[in-house]
């Protein structure tokens, strides 16, 4: 087999030194078993063709650039090529007959859209190897189904994918935490080595190419000796840039990966990418080592069907066994939780002595800290080792964190990987915590090749040149310093346990107002972070004689760039107030991060607040801000909460939120407002403010009038040209009279410096 045929990128020359950066989205050329046109919209125009027209349609690239789809492909062609870029169908391939190379033949035409540009690509259709009707379809699809667990699955998607496909080997190759891949399954023709159960380091996929291969289901090499076919022009004329193909169907494969195919003897190959809840979880990949190999379009749609069809079937297992392992733990915490309950002694003392705290989680021991005392149970590490964890993996609202690998944090953890090498930890109150601790669990691991020599130099000094690595032979080595990885639902798990147990203490604690005040502290900042694209400030008041309410605010930074500002209120005053306060942040901040709308969180909290001891009610308003520029809203919803205030310099007014009742008395989406929620614009030079019923309850005056008191306070100040700060110093006095409930007010508008893009 020859060497493949050197073709520079638009983006210049590569090597191993430049892959992590290499960006293969914009390589400037195809592979040559098909043709690429890209239109200019809405005229169907040709702005950038491959230079293969020449040998295909009959008309060079120049000739093509700047003619009609329609006089390139016929009307009628050009015509569906019109309705599937409206559609997009981009999954789907539109089948036709053309004249390519003087001969009338089938072909396959896929179409997407690239930015501003229409991309056509069309191939001559091939024979396929496997079945792929529907009827096959089908029962590939119900022997998927029909596996018992996730190891079963994967080998029969691999002897599926091969029958449909024709590739000399399959392989399903699944992720670790750090991108390495392992072969969990295998299908080869006979006379190959097998691979299952090799390991292959993360450099081997960078991470631009595992983003392409979240984008794309499926992407083939037919030749790995193919001559990339070069885009003319090589930029597109209208925006100066080389045309993104992270979508297209022939886009031609970094030059690096090429040469570590070929280093492995392969000739040709095809992956499908396996998504999990939109990461990626692993691949089938697919080697051919007798010459070129190209599937027909048909036989790759089959096989891509198969790959989402696993990827459904896996998330759903995975899901399954979480919900299970979940609600075991939940079972074991509520029984461990009910003896310390039971006992009359120190809740944490009683807690760490039950060894089962420890199963719990899976943990090897558990040590706890109350700000006086170490308690620990079970194989921990010594009280230095212990303190160092905990701070390294403190945070100041206590929540969940953990690691499987204490030693990236700090290299002395080291030395106590055989009792701790993963932590998991949560905080109790604004000096204690508890710590899970698991010991290192080493593996014997087995590489296709060094992981440490994953290339070589050829060449000396300026014609040094590093490639891919040629060997590819099993090298075993022992991986030590982690633990077992920490779950999802061990985070919960820990969470709620954290949730109830603060309630236990607050409940149990001769100093419950100290402690109950220290965890408003913690849950309730004192500043609001730093968030992109919004300025915030908040202020806190406790009642007339300093009694502990149940007011709450927070902030959240969510995915794409949105924040959520809450402001929340349980009834009543003291411990319980407070603790079921610290309850409902925490809940309604996962419910959020989940990706649950302002409304379908608020549905699901009041659910909770329902199942909390003491009969809790209380209200919150959630708004979710999208800060961006020129384009700026805020999307909210409230049950029973005080609608917040729209400030400008000009006047302050409502902004109107459907109406759905208090938390806790379970009506949630039985409402009729479950997916009701308010959208407002939020101007350059607006406030919103958010605030609780503190801040304008006042006997004997109605909230009608305090509430417009409020709000002319509010626009004076901002028309006065104060700060943020000077605004909300302001405001906790703009009503007159005695506040006898806390009082939250959170403000909030677009960054003034914020980065034009």
């Amino acid at each position: 087999m020859s060497q493949p045929q050197e073709h520079v990128p638009a983006y210049g020359e590569v090597d191993l030194t430049t892959c992590e950066s290499e960006p293969i989205h914009v390589p400037g050329a195809v592979q040559p078993h098909g043709f690429l046109l890209a239109l200019e919209r809405p005229s169907h125009r040709v702005v950038v063709a491959s230079e293969n027209t020449a040998a295909l349609l009959g008309r060079p690239a120049g000739s093509v650039l700047g003619a009609d789809l329609a006089d390139l492909l016929g009307e009628d062609l050009a015509e569906r090529v019109r309705g599937a870029q409206d559609d997009d169908v981009r999954d789907e391939a539109l089948h036709a007959r053309l004249v390519l190379a003087g001969d009338e033949v089938d072909v396959d035409v896929v179409v997407h859209v690239s930015g501003e540009r229409t991309v056509v690509e069309v191939e001559p259709a091939a024979g396929d190897v496997g079945p792929v009707s529907y009827r096959a379809t089908r029962g590939a699809v119900a022997r998927l189904a029909g596996t018992t667990d996730v190891d079963a699955l994967c080998r029969r998607l691999a002897r599926e994918v091969r029958a449909v496909l024709g590739f000399d080997r399959v392989m399903v190759y699944r992720f670790d935490a750090q991108w390495n891949g392992e072969v969990v399954a295998e299908e080869h023709r006979p006379g190959l080595e097998p691979f299952h159960g090799l390991r292959y380091p993360a450099s081997d996929i960078p991470a631009q190419a595992r983003r392409l291969y979240t984008l794309n289901w499926t992407r083939l090499i037919a030749d790995v000796d193919y001559r990339p076919v070069r885009l003319e022009p090589l930029l597109d004329p209208g925006t100066g840039a080389p045309l993104d193909l992270s979508h297209s169907v022939l886009r031609s494969v970094s030059p690096i990966h090429l040469e570590y195919l070929h280093n492995m003897g392969v000739t040709a190959s095809m992956s499908i990418s396996l998504l999990v809840d939109g990461r990626l979880w692993g691949l089938v990949a697919c080697h051919h080592y007798s010459g070129p190999h190209r599937p027909g379009y048909d036989a790759r749609s089959a096989a891509e069907f198969l790959g989402q069809t696993t990827s459904q079937l896996v998330g759903e297992r995975a899901r399954s066994r979480e919900r299970d392992e979940a609600l075991a733990a939940q079972e074991l915490m509520s029984d461990v939780l009910a003896g310390v309950s039971a006992q009359g002694r120190d809740p944490l003392t009683a807690l760490v002595e039950d060894g089962r705290v420890a199963n719990l989680l899976g943990a090897g021991g558990v040590a706890a800290w109350d700000g006086n005392r170490l308690l620990t149970s079970g194989r921990v590490p010594p009280w230095t080792k212990l303190q160092r964890t905990a701070r390294l993996l403190g945070r100041a609202d206590g929540a969940v964190t953990f690691t499987d690998h204490l030693a990236v944090l700090d290299p002395g953890l080291h030395d106590v990987a055989d009792t701790a090498a993963g932590a998991l930890r949560i905080g109790l109150d604004r000096e204690g915590w508890l710590l899970w601790v698991r010991p290192e669990q080493p593996e014997t691991v087995s590489w296709g090749g060094d992981p440490q020599e994953a290339e070589t130099v050829t060449g000396q000094g300026p014609d040094a040149r590093i490639s891919p690595r040629k060997s590819f032979e099993k090298w075993q080595e022992v991986v030590r310093g982690r633990s077992l990885p920490w779950r999802p639902w061990h985070a919960a798990t820990a969470e709620r346990l954290r949730g109830q147990l603060t309630a236990i203490m607050l409940g149990r604690s001769r100093g419950q107002i100290a402690i109950a005040e220290s965890l408003q502290r913690a849950v309730v900042l004192d500043e609001a972070p730093e968030v992109p694209g919004l300025d915030v400030h908040a202020r806190y008041r406790p009642a007339a004689g300093g009694q502990l309410g149940g007011d709450w605010w927070d902030l959240l930074p969510l995915p794409g760039d949105r924040v959520a500002v809450v402001v929340g209120d349980v009834a009543g005053h003291g411990v319980h107030a407070a603790a079921a306060m610290a309850q409902l942040r925490t809940a309604l901040r996962a419910y959020l991060l989940e990706g649950h709308s302002p409304a379908a969180a608020l549905d699901r909290l009041d659910a909770l607040v329902a199942t909390l001891n003491g009969n809790h009610t209380a209200t919150a308003v959630v708004g979710i801000v999208s800060a961006t520029p020129g384009d700026a809203t805020v999307e909210l919803a409230s049950a029973g909460h005080p609608e917040p205030l729209l400030v400008t310099a000009a006047g302050a007014v409502p902004v109107p939120v459907p109406t759905r009742p208090v938390l806790g008395l379970g009506f949630g989406a039985t409402s009729g407002t479950a997916d009701e929620v308010a959208s407002a614009p939020l101007p350059a030079d607006g406030v919103l403010l958010f605030f609780s019923d503190g801040l304008v309850e006042r006997r004997g005056t109605s909230l009608t009038v305090t509430t417009a008191q409020l709000g002319e306070e509010a626009a004076r100040a901002v028309a006065a040209g104060l700060d943020m700060a000077g605004v909300a110093d302001r405001l906790l006095t703009a009503v007159p009279g005695r506040a006898e409930d806390d009082t939250t007010l959170v403000l909030a508008r677009l960054a003034r410096d914020r980065p034009v893009t």
